[in-house]
């Protein structure tokens, strides 16, 4: 007999509810109502097994049909079915005292309506104008029934001409969703959702290539889209890695083949299953998130999987299924809960003890792999201290030879010859090996191993093994001169006075190119005369501070300073001698009044400053102050004039402007017009 009723809820209209709260997509409905059907499917698999089925439970693929002319998408199964009873339980019953209250109901206690036909079933009102349950119960004398909506708490209920248990979902697409009518859109849906369902689910018929028509035509037989036993329901020892290597393709049709894998399999303290993937990254564009799957009994939830994997993980590829993960009820969102701590404390652990055991294994195949590892390795010891812990001791070094070692490897090699005088350990690196070769080559000379550094994370990385080695310091090659990158002996002093250093220092400061965003400060230095005659070194720690600022907020600051480098004048090399003594000869003429003044006044300066230092601040009179002014005031002037001098001479010196050139070019620092004019003198020069 036909009945007509209303839906029990308070509000006006539950849908809107639902959609605004409990959805964050459309798309879900059909992994919604596909999953239903295959819960309603299992559960007669589980009373077949019971013996409580009395006839052959038969074919159970799960179908989706549309059907464009009559506007409808519908999903139909062979599974327990229902009563007219049980709908009006599970269907018509969906809230008690307003949606309001049911979302409050629920929202604390997810696993409680998850799977159950009802609510993920309002989800087709997302996408449908109405919508007809036609449904027949697996219980003996049971009569099908069909139920209709269409969106409003308003229903009908009658009976209906369904010979077969089972249910049919058939929803008529609303006007402005017609895509979900295309077959290509289905697809796709079907191919994000359910693609892993373990009941088969058919949509349309298989194809094969007509050689008469010579087109592709439908054949009989079901298009399965799922795989029912995918690898990481399986045991590990039946698997082999071409395997997990398909598996991978068929997950990322478009990347090329992982370097390692991991077969999560779990069912104490929580269920999980799964199997993670460490990726090839050949870049940053590589570097993306949200390629983990997480699945829930095999129905895909999300790709979101923060919280579940630890940070530093999330960009490993893979699957994650776990019924112990708590959702929301449309199982669109992650909800906190003990579990996920413990389920992502687990997979941290499983992944180190994975990666550990390849180390030891087979050592040459883990260093072979090391380059594209070490991402990973690196961005788990920086985000996490437990992970650190655990893989320092499979974490590599690779030095400029291309040879590997262990952290505590590395620190037996270098102790002997690379400790200073203040029982430092220093610790060399490069982080290009073509750039920086002149001083890689130098190091070694001296004995000394420097390691190669030149991945994205190996500046904060950097500054963190500072602060876990004891007494140790990292040093880029090129941030000073070879004899003061390890200091063992106190410095040798240059044997030039302080008006020859000043000379000198004004020749080259005066030549040294207008470099946008930067700044070079001279020095002079006694290196020996078989160092070099120029060097340019970057400062250490500005360097590093203008790195870190890429990767940490608050250092801006420091990414908006010019770069600094030091041009270090090698006062033992003949060329450098050559060209003070050169500089002395032709500007000391010119010279000698000048610096005669600048005497006078720095001296008298030095008594003005004296006197006023017996004097409080109040006691010093304003003419006082006026003279120290201009005192300091005539001192810059003449010096200004003596600049001007060493300029003019040193613009004409090419030996000036090769040698700074020369040092620039080694360094990466000449370009445009300086290069241009740098060849030309070189040829001039030959």
């Amino acid at each position: 007999m036909a009945q007509s009723g209303n839906i029990g809820v308070t509000t006006e209209n539950i849908f809107p509810v639902i959609k605004k709260f409990l959805y964050s997509d459309h798309d879900i409905f059909i992994r919604e109502i596909v999953s239903n059907a295959v819960d309603a499917t299992q559960k007669l698999k589980t009373l077949a097994s019971k013996g409580e089925l009395k006839e052959e439970a038969g074919d159970l693929t799960v179908h989706v049909k549309i059907d464009k002319e009559a506007g409808t998408l519908t999903v139909s199964d062979r599974g327990i079915g229902m009563t007219e009873e049980e709908i009006e339980k599970y269907i018509n019953q969906i809230a008690f005292s307003g949606a309001n209250d049911f979302l409050d109901k629920y929202k604390e206690d997810a696993n409680a309506i998850i799977g159950h036909f009802g609510l993920g079933f309002y989800s087709s009102f997302m996408v449908s104008k109405k919508v007809d349950i036609i449904t027949k119960s697996w219980k003996e004398g049971s009569k099908a029934v069909k139920w209709s909506c269409d969106g409003s708490p308003s229903y009908s209920i009658e009976d209906a001409d369904k010979a077969d248990r089972g249910t049919d979902i058939v929803m008529y697409i609303d006007d402005d969703c017609k895509d979900f009518l295309e077959k290509y859109k289905i697809s796709e849906l079907l191919n994000k959702y359910c693609k892993f369902l373990p009941v088969p689910v058919a949509f349309g018929k298989t194809t094969e290539w007509d050689e008469k028509e010579k087109k592709s035509v439908e054949t009989d037989k079901d298009n399965i889209i799922n795989d029912t036993t995918p690898l990481w329901t399986r045991k590990p020892s039946e698997l082999k890695d071409e395997d997990y290597k398909e598996f991978y393709k068929k997950l990322y049709p478009m990347s090329d083949e992982p370097l390692f894998w991991i077969h999560l399999n779990v069912d104490f303290p929580f269920n999980l299953t799964g199997i993670l993937y460490f990726p090839r990254i050949k870049n940053s564009i590589d570097m993306q998130r949200n390629k983990i799957q997480l699945y829930c009994n095999q129905v895909f939830v999300t790709d979101q999987v923060e919280g579940i994997v630890p940070e530093f993980l999330t960009l490993l590829h893979g699957v994650i299924d776990s019924p112990d993960i708590p959702l929301n009820v449309s199982r669109s969102y992650l909800q906190s809960d003990s579990n996920v701590k413990k389920i992502s404390t687990y997979i941290t652990k499983k992944v180190a003890d994975r990666l550990n055991s390849i180390f030891k294994e087979n050592r040459k195949e883990y260093e072979e792999k090391w380059d594209d590892l070490k991402i990973f390795i690196n961005y788990g010891m920086l985000s996490k201290e437990d992970f650190y812990d655990r893989a320092k001791d499979f974490a590599l070094f690779k030095d400029v030879d291309g040879k590997y070692f262990t952290f505590d490897e590395y620190k037996t090699v270098i102790k002997d010859n690379q400790t200073d005088k203040e029982g430092n350990l220093i610790y060399l690196y490069a982080n290009n090996k073509e750039e920086q070769y002149s001083y890689i080559e130098a190091a070694k000379d001296k004995g000394y191993s420097v390691l190669l550094m030149n991945g994205q994370l190996d500046t904060p990385m950097v500054n963190m093994l500072e602060q876990k080695f004891e007494k140790s310091r990292f040093v880029r090659v090129d941030s000073d001169t070879i004899e003061r990158l390890i200091v063992k002996e106190d410095a040798k002093k240059t044997d030039l006075n302080h008006e020859q250093t000043d000379n000198l220092t004004q020749v080259f400061r005066s030549q040294l190119p207008k470099i946008e965003k930067t700044e070079f400060t001279v020095e002079v230095q006694a290196l020996g005369e078989n160092s070099k005659p120029v060097v340019i070194t970057q400062n250490e720690w500005m360097r590093r501070m203008k790195t870190m600022s890429q990767f940490q907020q608050g250092m801006n600051f420091y990414g908006e300073m010019p770069d600094s480098y030091t041009i270090i004048l090698n006062s033992d090399h003949t060329l450098i001698k050559n060209v003070l003594a050169d500089s002395e000869s032709n500007t000391a003429e010119a010279l000698k009044p000048i610096l005669a003044e600048i005497k006078g006044q720095e001296a008298r300066l030095a008594v003005l400053h004296q006197e006023q230092t017996k004097k409080k601040p109040e006691e010093i009179t304003q003419q006082e102050k006026d003279d120290v002014h201009q005192t300091e005031k005539t001192i810059s002037d003449e010096k200004g004039k003596r600049d001007e001098i060493i300029g003019n001479y040193a613009k004409d010196n090419n030996i000036v402007h090769q040698l700074i050139d020369l040092a620039l070019l080694q360094n990466g620092l000449l370009r445009g017009e300086a290069l241009n004019n740098f060849v030309k003198r070189s040829i001039d020069l030959i």
